[in-house]
């Protein structure tokens, strides 16, 4: 077998094609995904739908043109394909029918404003969607060539709390409602109205007589945001009644096989972001209390696994068609992996897909005998694979990216299992770079995850093995806080960020200092969000890395509260659900600008200015505390970027990003 000898390089990022969302067919015969990919000269990101055989035959591209086409949905019969495309009007999105024997896509409407999602009823004659209406506004500057240029001349905040949306903007004044689609004409029928409350998570029952929903319909949402509440609506529109759950956030409904009972994802209690979501289900006639099927299991059901190269997606839970059963994914110590769990007294939980990865999209042909799923790993990105119930195996229906990855060494991973200081066990893994000689010191690099409810895992992280690539030892780890060990894992910085997770992170770096392989005087850190958060922590506290990147870093906790596109709600998780001003020495206490005074360490400082999750200013206020403290630093600004610019972000300044951030750690490490 010839040597690999190339590398994986920042400009490899325009190769890279994506699998965003994938269905089989009901009969099981095909899977319908969308696959997207970059066009270098526009920096455009398009996606067309791919038809990919379950059993012989290679996987075929099934649209084509330089456009968006996703969220593809199967009907009932199998032989038409609904799905969103910006064809016709690049910012404006429509529903579009395709038969499955070819031919060209028709439009199915001409609405303005933008779908949430989309599917098909049981009998196929209707789609439902939830579609937010554009402002009048807005639609009245469309209409004006001089309105239009001369743009928004104001913003009137008048009913909201959280008036922005990171990735979003600003909001719109239109909220989230229900509407049917007649699949025949197009006629669109809008089901709910409210000036004041969204309707999400729309979901048919059996019979197509019925719709559940998710929404909030307290007298203020944005004042109780975890108020959310399941309703059930005619499916011709009327009153809507509500089915009691326990209060808490909930999500993700579906119908068991027989319409008695509505599964969902939940958590039982308010702003308490360190429980596990749960799987639930109850009765459609409100005839008996809601029950947790997983909670004595200790399980995390949503995806949480970080990535930067696709991957994930949420799925609601799943029925088995005997109706005893329901199929969902779980975060567990770096997986998100596949699992069952039974109706009975005492649920039984078991895992059903074994090999390590980030599963995403899975969805089940009519007999239940075939699973479609999409799934990353550490060494893979998204592919599409199929899973035989007969037989109990996978195998991979897709090959976007393999060619060329087979030709680059990626260097080594290893996993490794460590204590922090009171014996708690860790989780980290270690990238070696390639051609890796025990022999020798290396620098290294401690990358840190954010959110922190989230967890590193078996994943793609192309920004890991590009420094892999140029001859660092990249660790990560997942330090308590995070998601995927439980909830007292996560629970132990509740109001506390900055303690026992710095504790941990420290212990990682001091594992890794004991290597023989690694240069105790070539150690950095980099992190991005609450990982920037940490990064700016650690520059305050100790002098032992050699350099480091703050990256989208939360730096501020005082000012984060009202900055933020979450703003007051941040003290549900740090201020022990008091705002800053009855509060303050709990939020100075936790924030890096505590410590700043001593930072000595060489840091580059990097933030998107459209980011409304942690707003420029918390970047800022650490480049100028540095440049008065005579500290080398610099300060890099993304435009039009939003928080999540290193995993979504136009893809020339991720590749900028990624070459600043290996000149920084060139410049001190090597």
């Amino acid at each position: 077998m010839p040597t690999k000898t190339k590398h994986i390089t920042a400009e490899d990022l325009y190769r890279f094609q994506l699998i965003t969302d994938a269905r089989i067919s009901p009969d099981g015969r095909f899977v319908i995904t969308a696959v997207q990919r970059i066009d270098q000269k526009t920096e455009k990101k398009y996606s067309n739908l791919w038809l990919v055989p379950t059993g012989q035959g290679r996987p075929q591209q099934f649209t084509y043109g330089d456009q968006t086409d996703t969220m593809p949905r199967w009907s009932p019969d199998g032989r038409t394909v609904a799905f969103l495309s910006n064809r016709k009007d690049e910012k404006q999105m429509q529903v579009y029918l395709i038969a499955l024997n070819g031919g060209e896509a028709r439009p199915l409407t001409d609405l303005k404003g933008s779908f949430n999602s989309l599917d098909w009823s049981p009998n196929g004659q209707k789609l439902l969607c939830a579609f937010r209406k554009k402002d009048k506004d807005a639609l009245e500057r469309d209409e004006d060539e001089q309105k239009k240029k001369l743009g928004i001349v104001a913003r009137h905040v008048t009913t909201r709390t959280f008036f922005k949306l990171d990735g979003a903007g600003y909001l719109p004044d239109e909220r989230v409602h229900l509407w049917t689609i007649d699949a025949q004409n197009g006629k669109a029928t809008q089901l709910t109205d409210s000036d004041l409350y969204d309707e999400t998570n729309p979901a048919w029952s059996p019979d197509g007589r019925f719709i559940a929903f998710v929404s909030n319909r307290q007298p203020d949402p944005d004042q109780t945001p975890d108020r959310e509440d399941l309703f059930v609506i005619p499916a011709e529109g009327g009153a809507m009644r509500q089915i009691d759950t326990p209060p808490g956030p909930l999500a993700a409904l579906s119908w068991s096989p027989d319409g008695r009972f509505i599964a969902y994802l939940g958590v039982e209690g308010e702003g308490l972001w360190w429980r596990n979501l749960n799987v639930w289900v109850v009765p459609a006639d409100s005839g008996a209390p809601a029950r947790n099927l997983t909670g004595a299991n200790d399980l995390h059901c949503v995806d949480v696994t970080s990535g930067d190269m696709g991957g994930g997606g949420q799925m609601p839970p799943t029925w088995a068609n005997d109706g005893q059963s329901l199929f969902f994914q779980a975060s567990v110590h770096g997986d998100t992996a596949l699992y069952r769990v039974t109706l009975a007294d005492e649920p039984e939980v078991e895992r059903l897909l074994p090999d390590h990865g980030d599963l995403g999209p899975y969805t089940w042909d009519a007999d239940q005998q075939k699973m479609a799923y999409v799934l990353t790993t550490m060494t893979r990105p998204v592919e599409l694979f199929l899973w035989n119930l007969g037989n109990g195996r996978s195998r991979q229906l897709t090959h976007f990216n393999d060619t060329w990855l087979k030709r680059l060494d990626l260097g080594q991973i290893e996993e490794v299992w460590f204590k922090a200081q009171d014996g708690y066990d860790l989780q980290g893994w270690i990238l070696f770079p390639p051609g890796f000689d025990p022999a020798k010191k290396y620098p290294s690099i401690l990358e840190i995850h954010g959110g922190p409810q989230v967890q590193y895992g078996h994943a793609f992280m192309h920004e890991f093995f590009f420094l892999a690539a140029h001859g660092y030892v990249v660790y990560f780890s997942n330090p308590r806080g995070g998601q995927g060990y439980g909830e007292e894992h996560s629970k132990a910085i509740w109001h506390n960020w900055g303690t026992v997770d710095y504790d941990d992170v420290m212990a990682w770096a001091d594992y890794m200092a004991q290597q023989p392989y690694i240069d105790v005087e070539r150690m950095g850190v980099t992190g991005g969000s609450y990982g920037g958060y940490m990064t700016s922590l650690i520059i305050g506290r100790t002098h032992r890395f050699k350099a480091a990147v703050t990256q989208r870093s939360v730096n501020n906790l005082i000012s984060m509260w009202g900055s933020s596109d979450f703003n007051w709600a941040f003290q549900q998780t740090i201020g022990q659900n008091k705002p800053p001003f009855e509060n303050l020495d709990r939020y100075w206490q936790q924030s890096p600008m505590k410590y700043i005074g001593n930072a000595q360490t060489p840091t580059l400082v990097i933030h998107s200015q459209a980011d409304y999750r942690v707003a420029q200013e918390q970047g800022e206020q650490v480049f100028v505390a540095l440049k008065r403290l005579g500290v080398d630093t610099e300060l890099v600004l993304f435009p039009d970027e939003p928080h999540g610019l290193s995993r979504s972000g136009r893809t020339d300044r991720r590749i900028v990003r990624l070459n600043h951030i290996l000149r920084w750690f060139e410049k001190y490490l090597k």
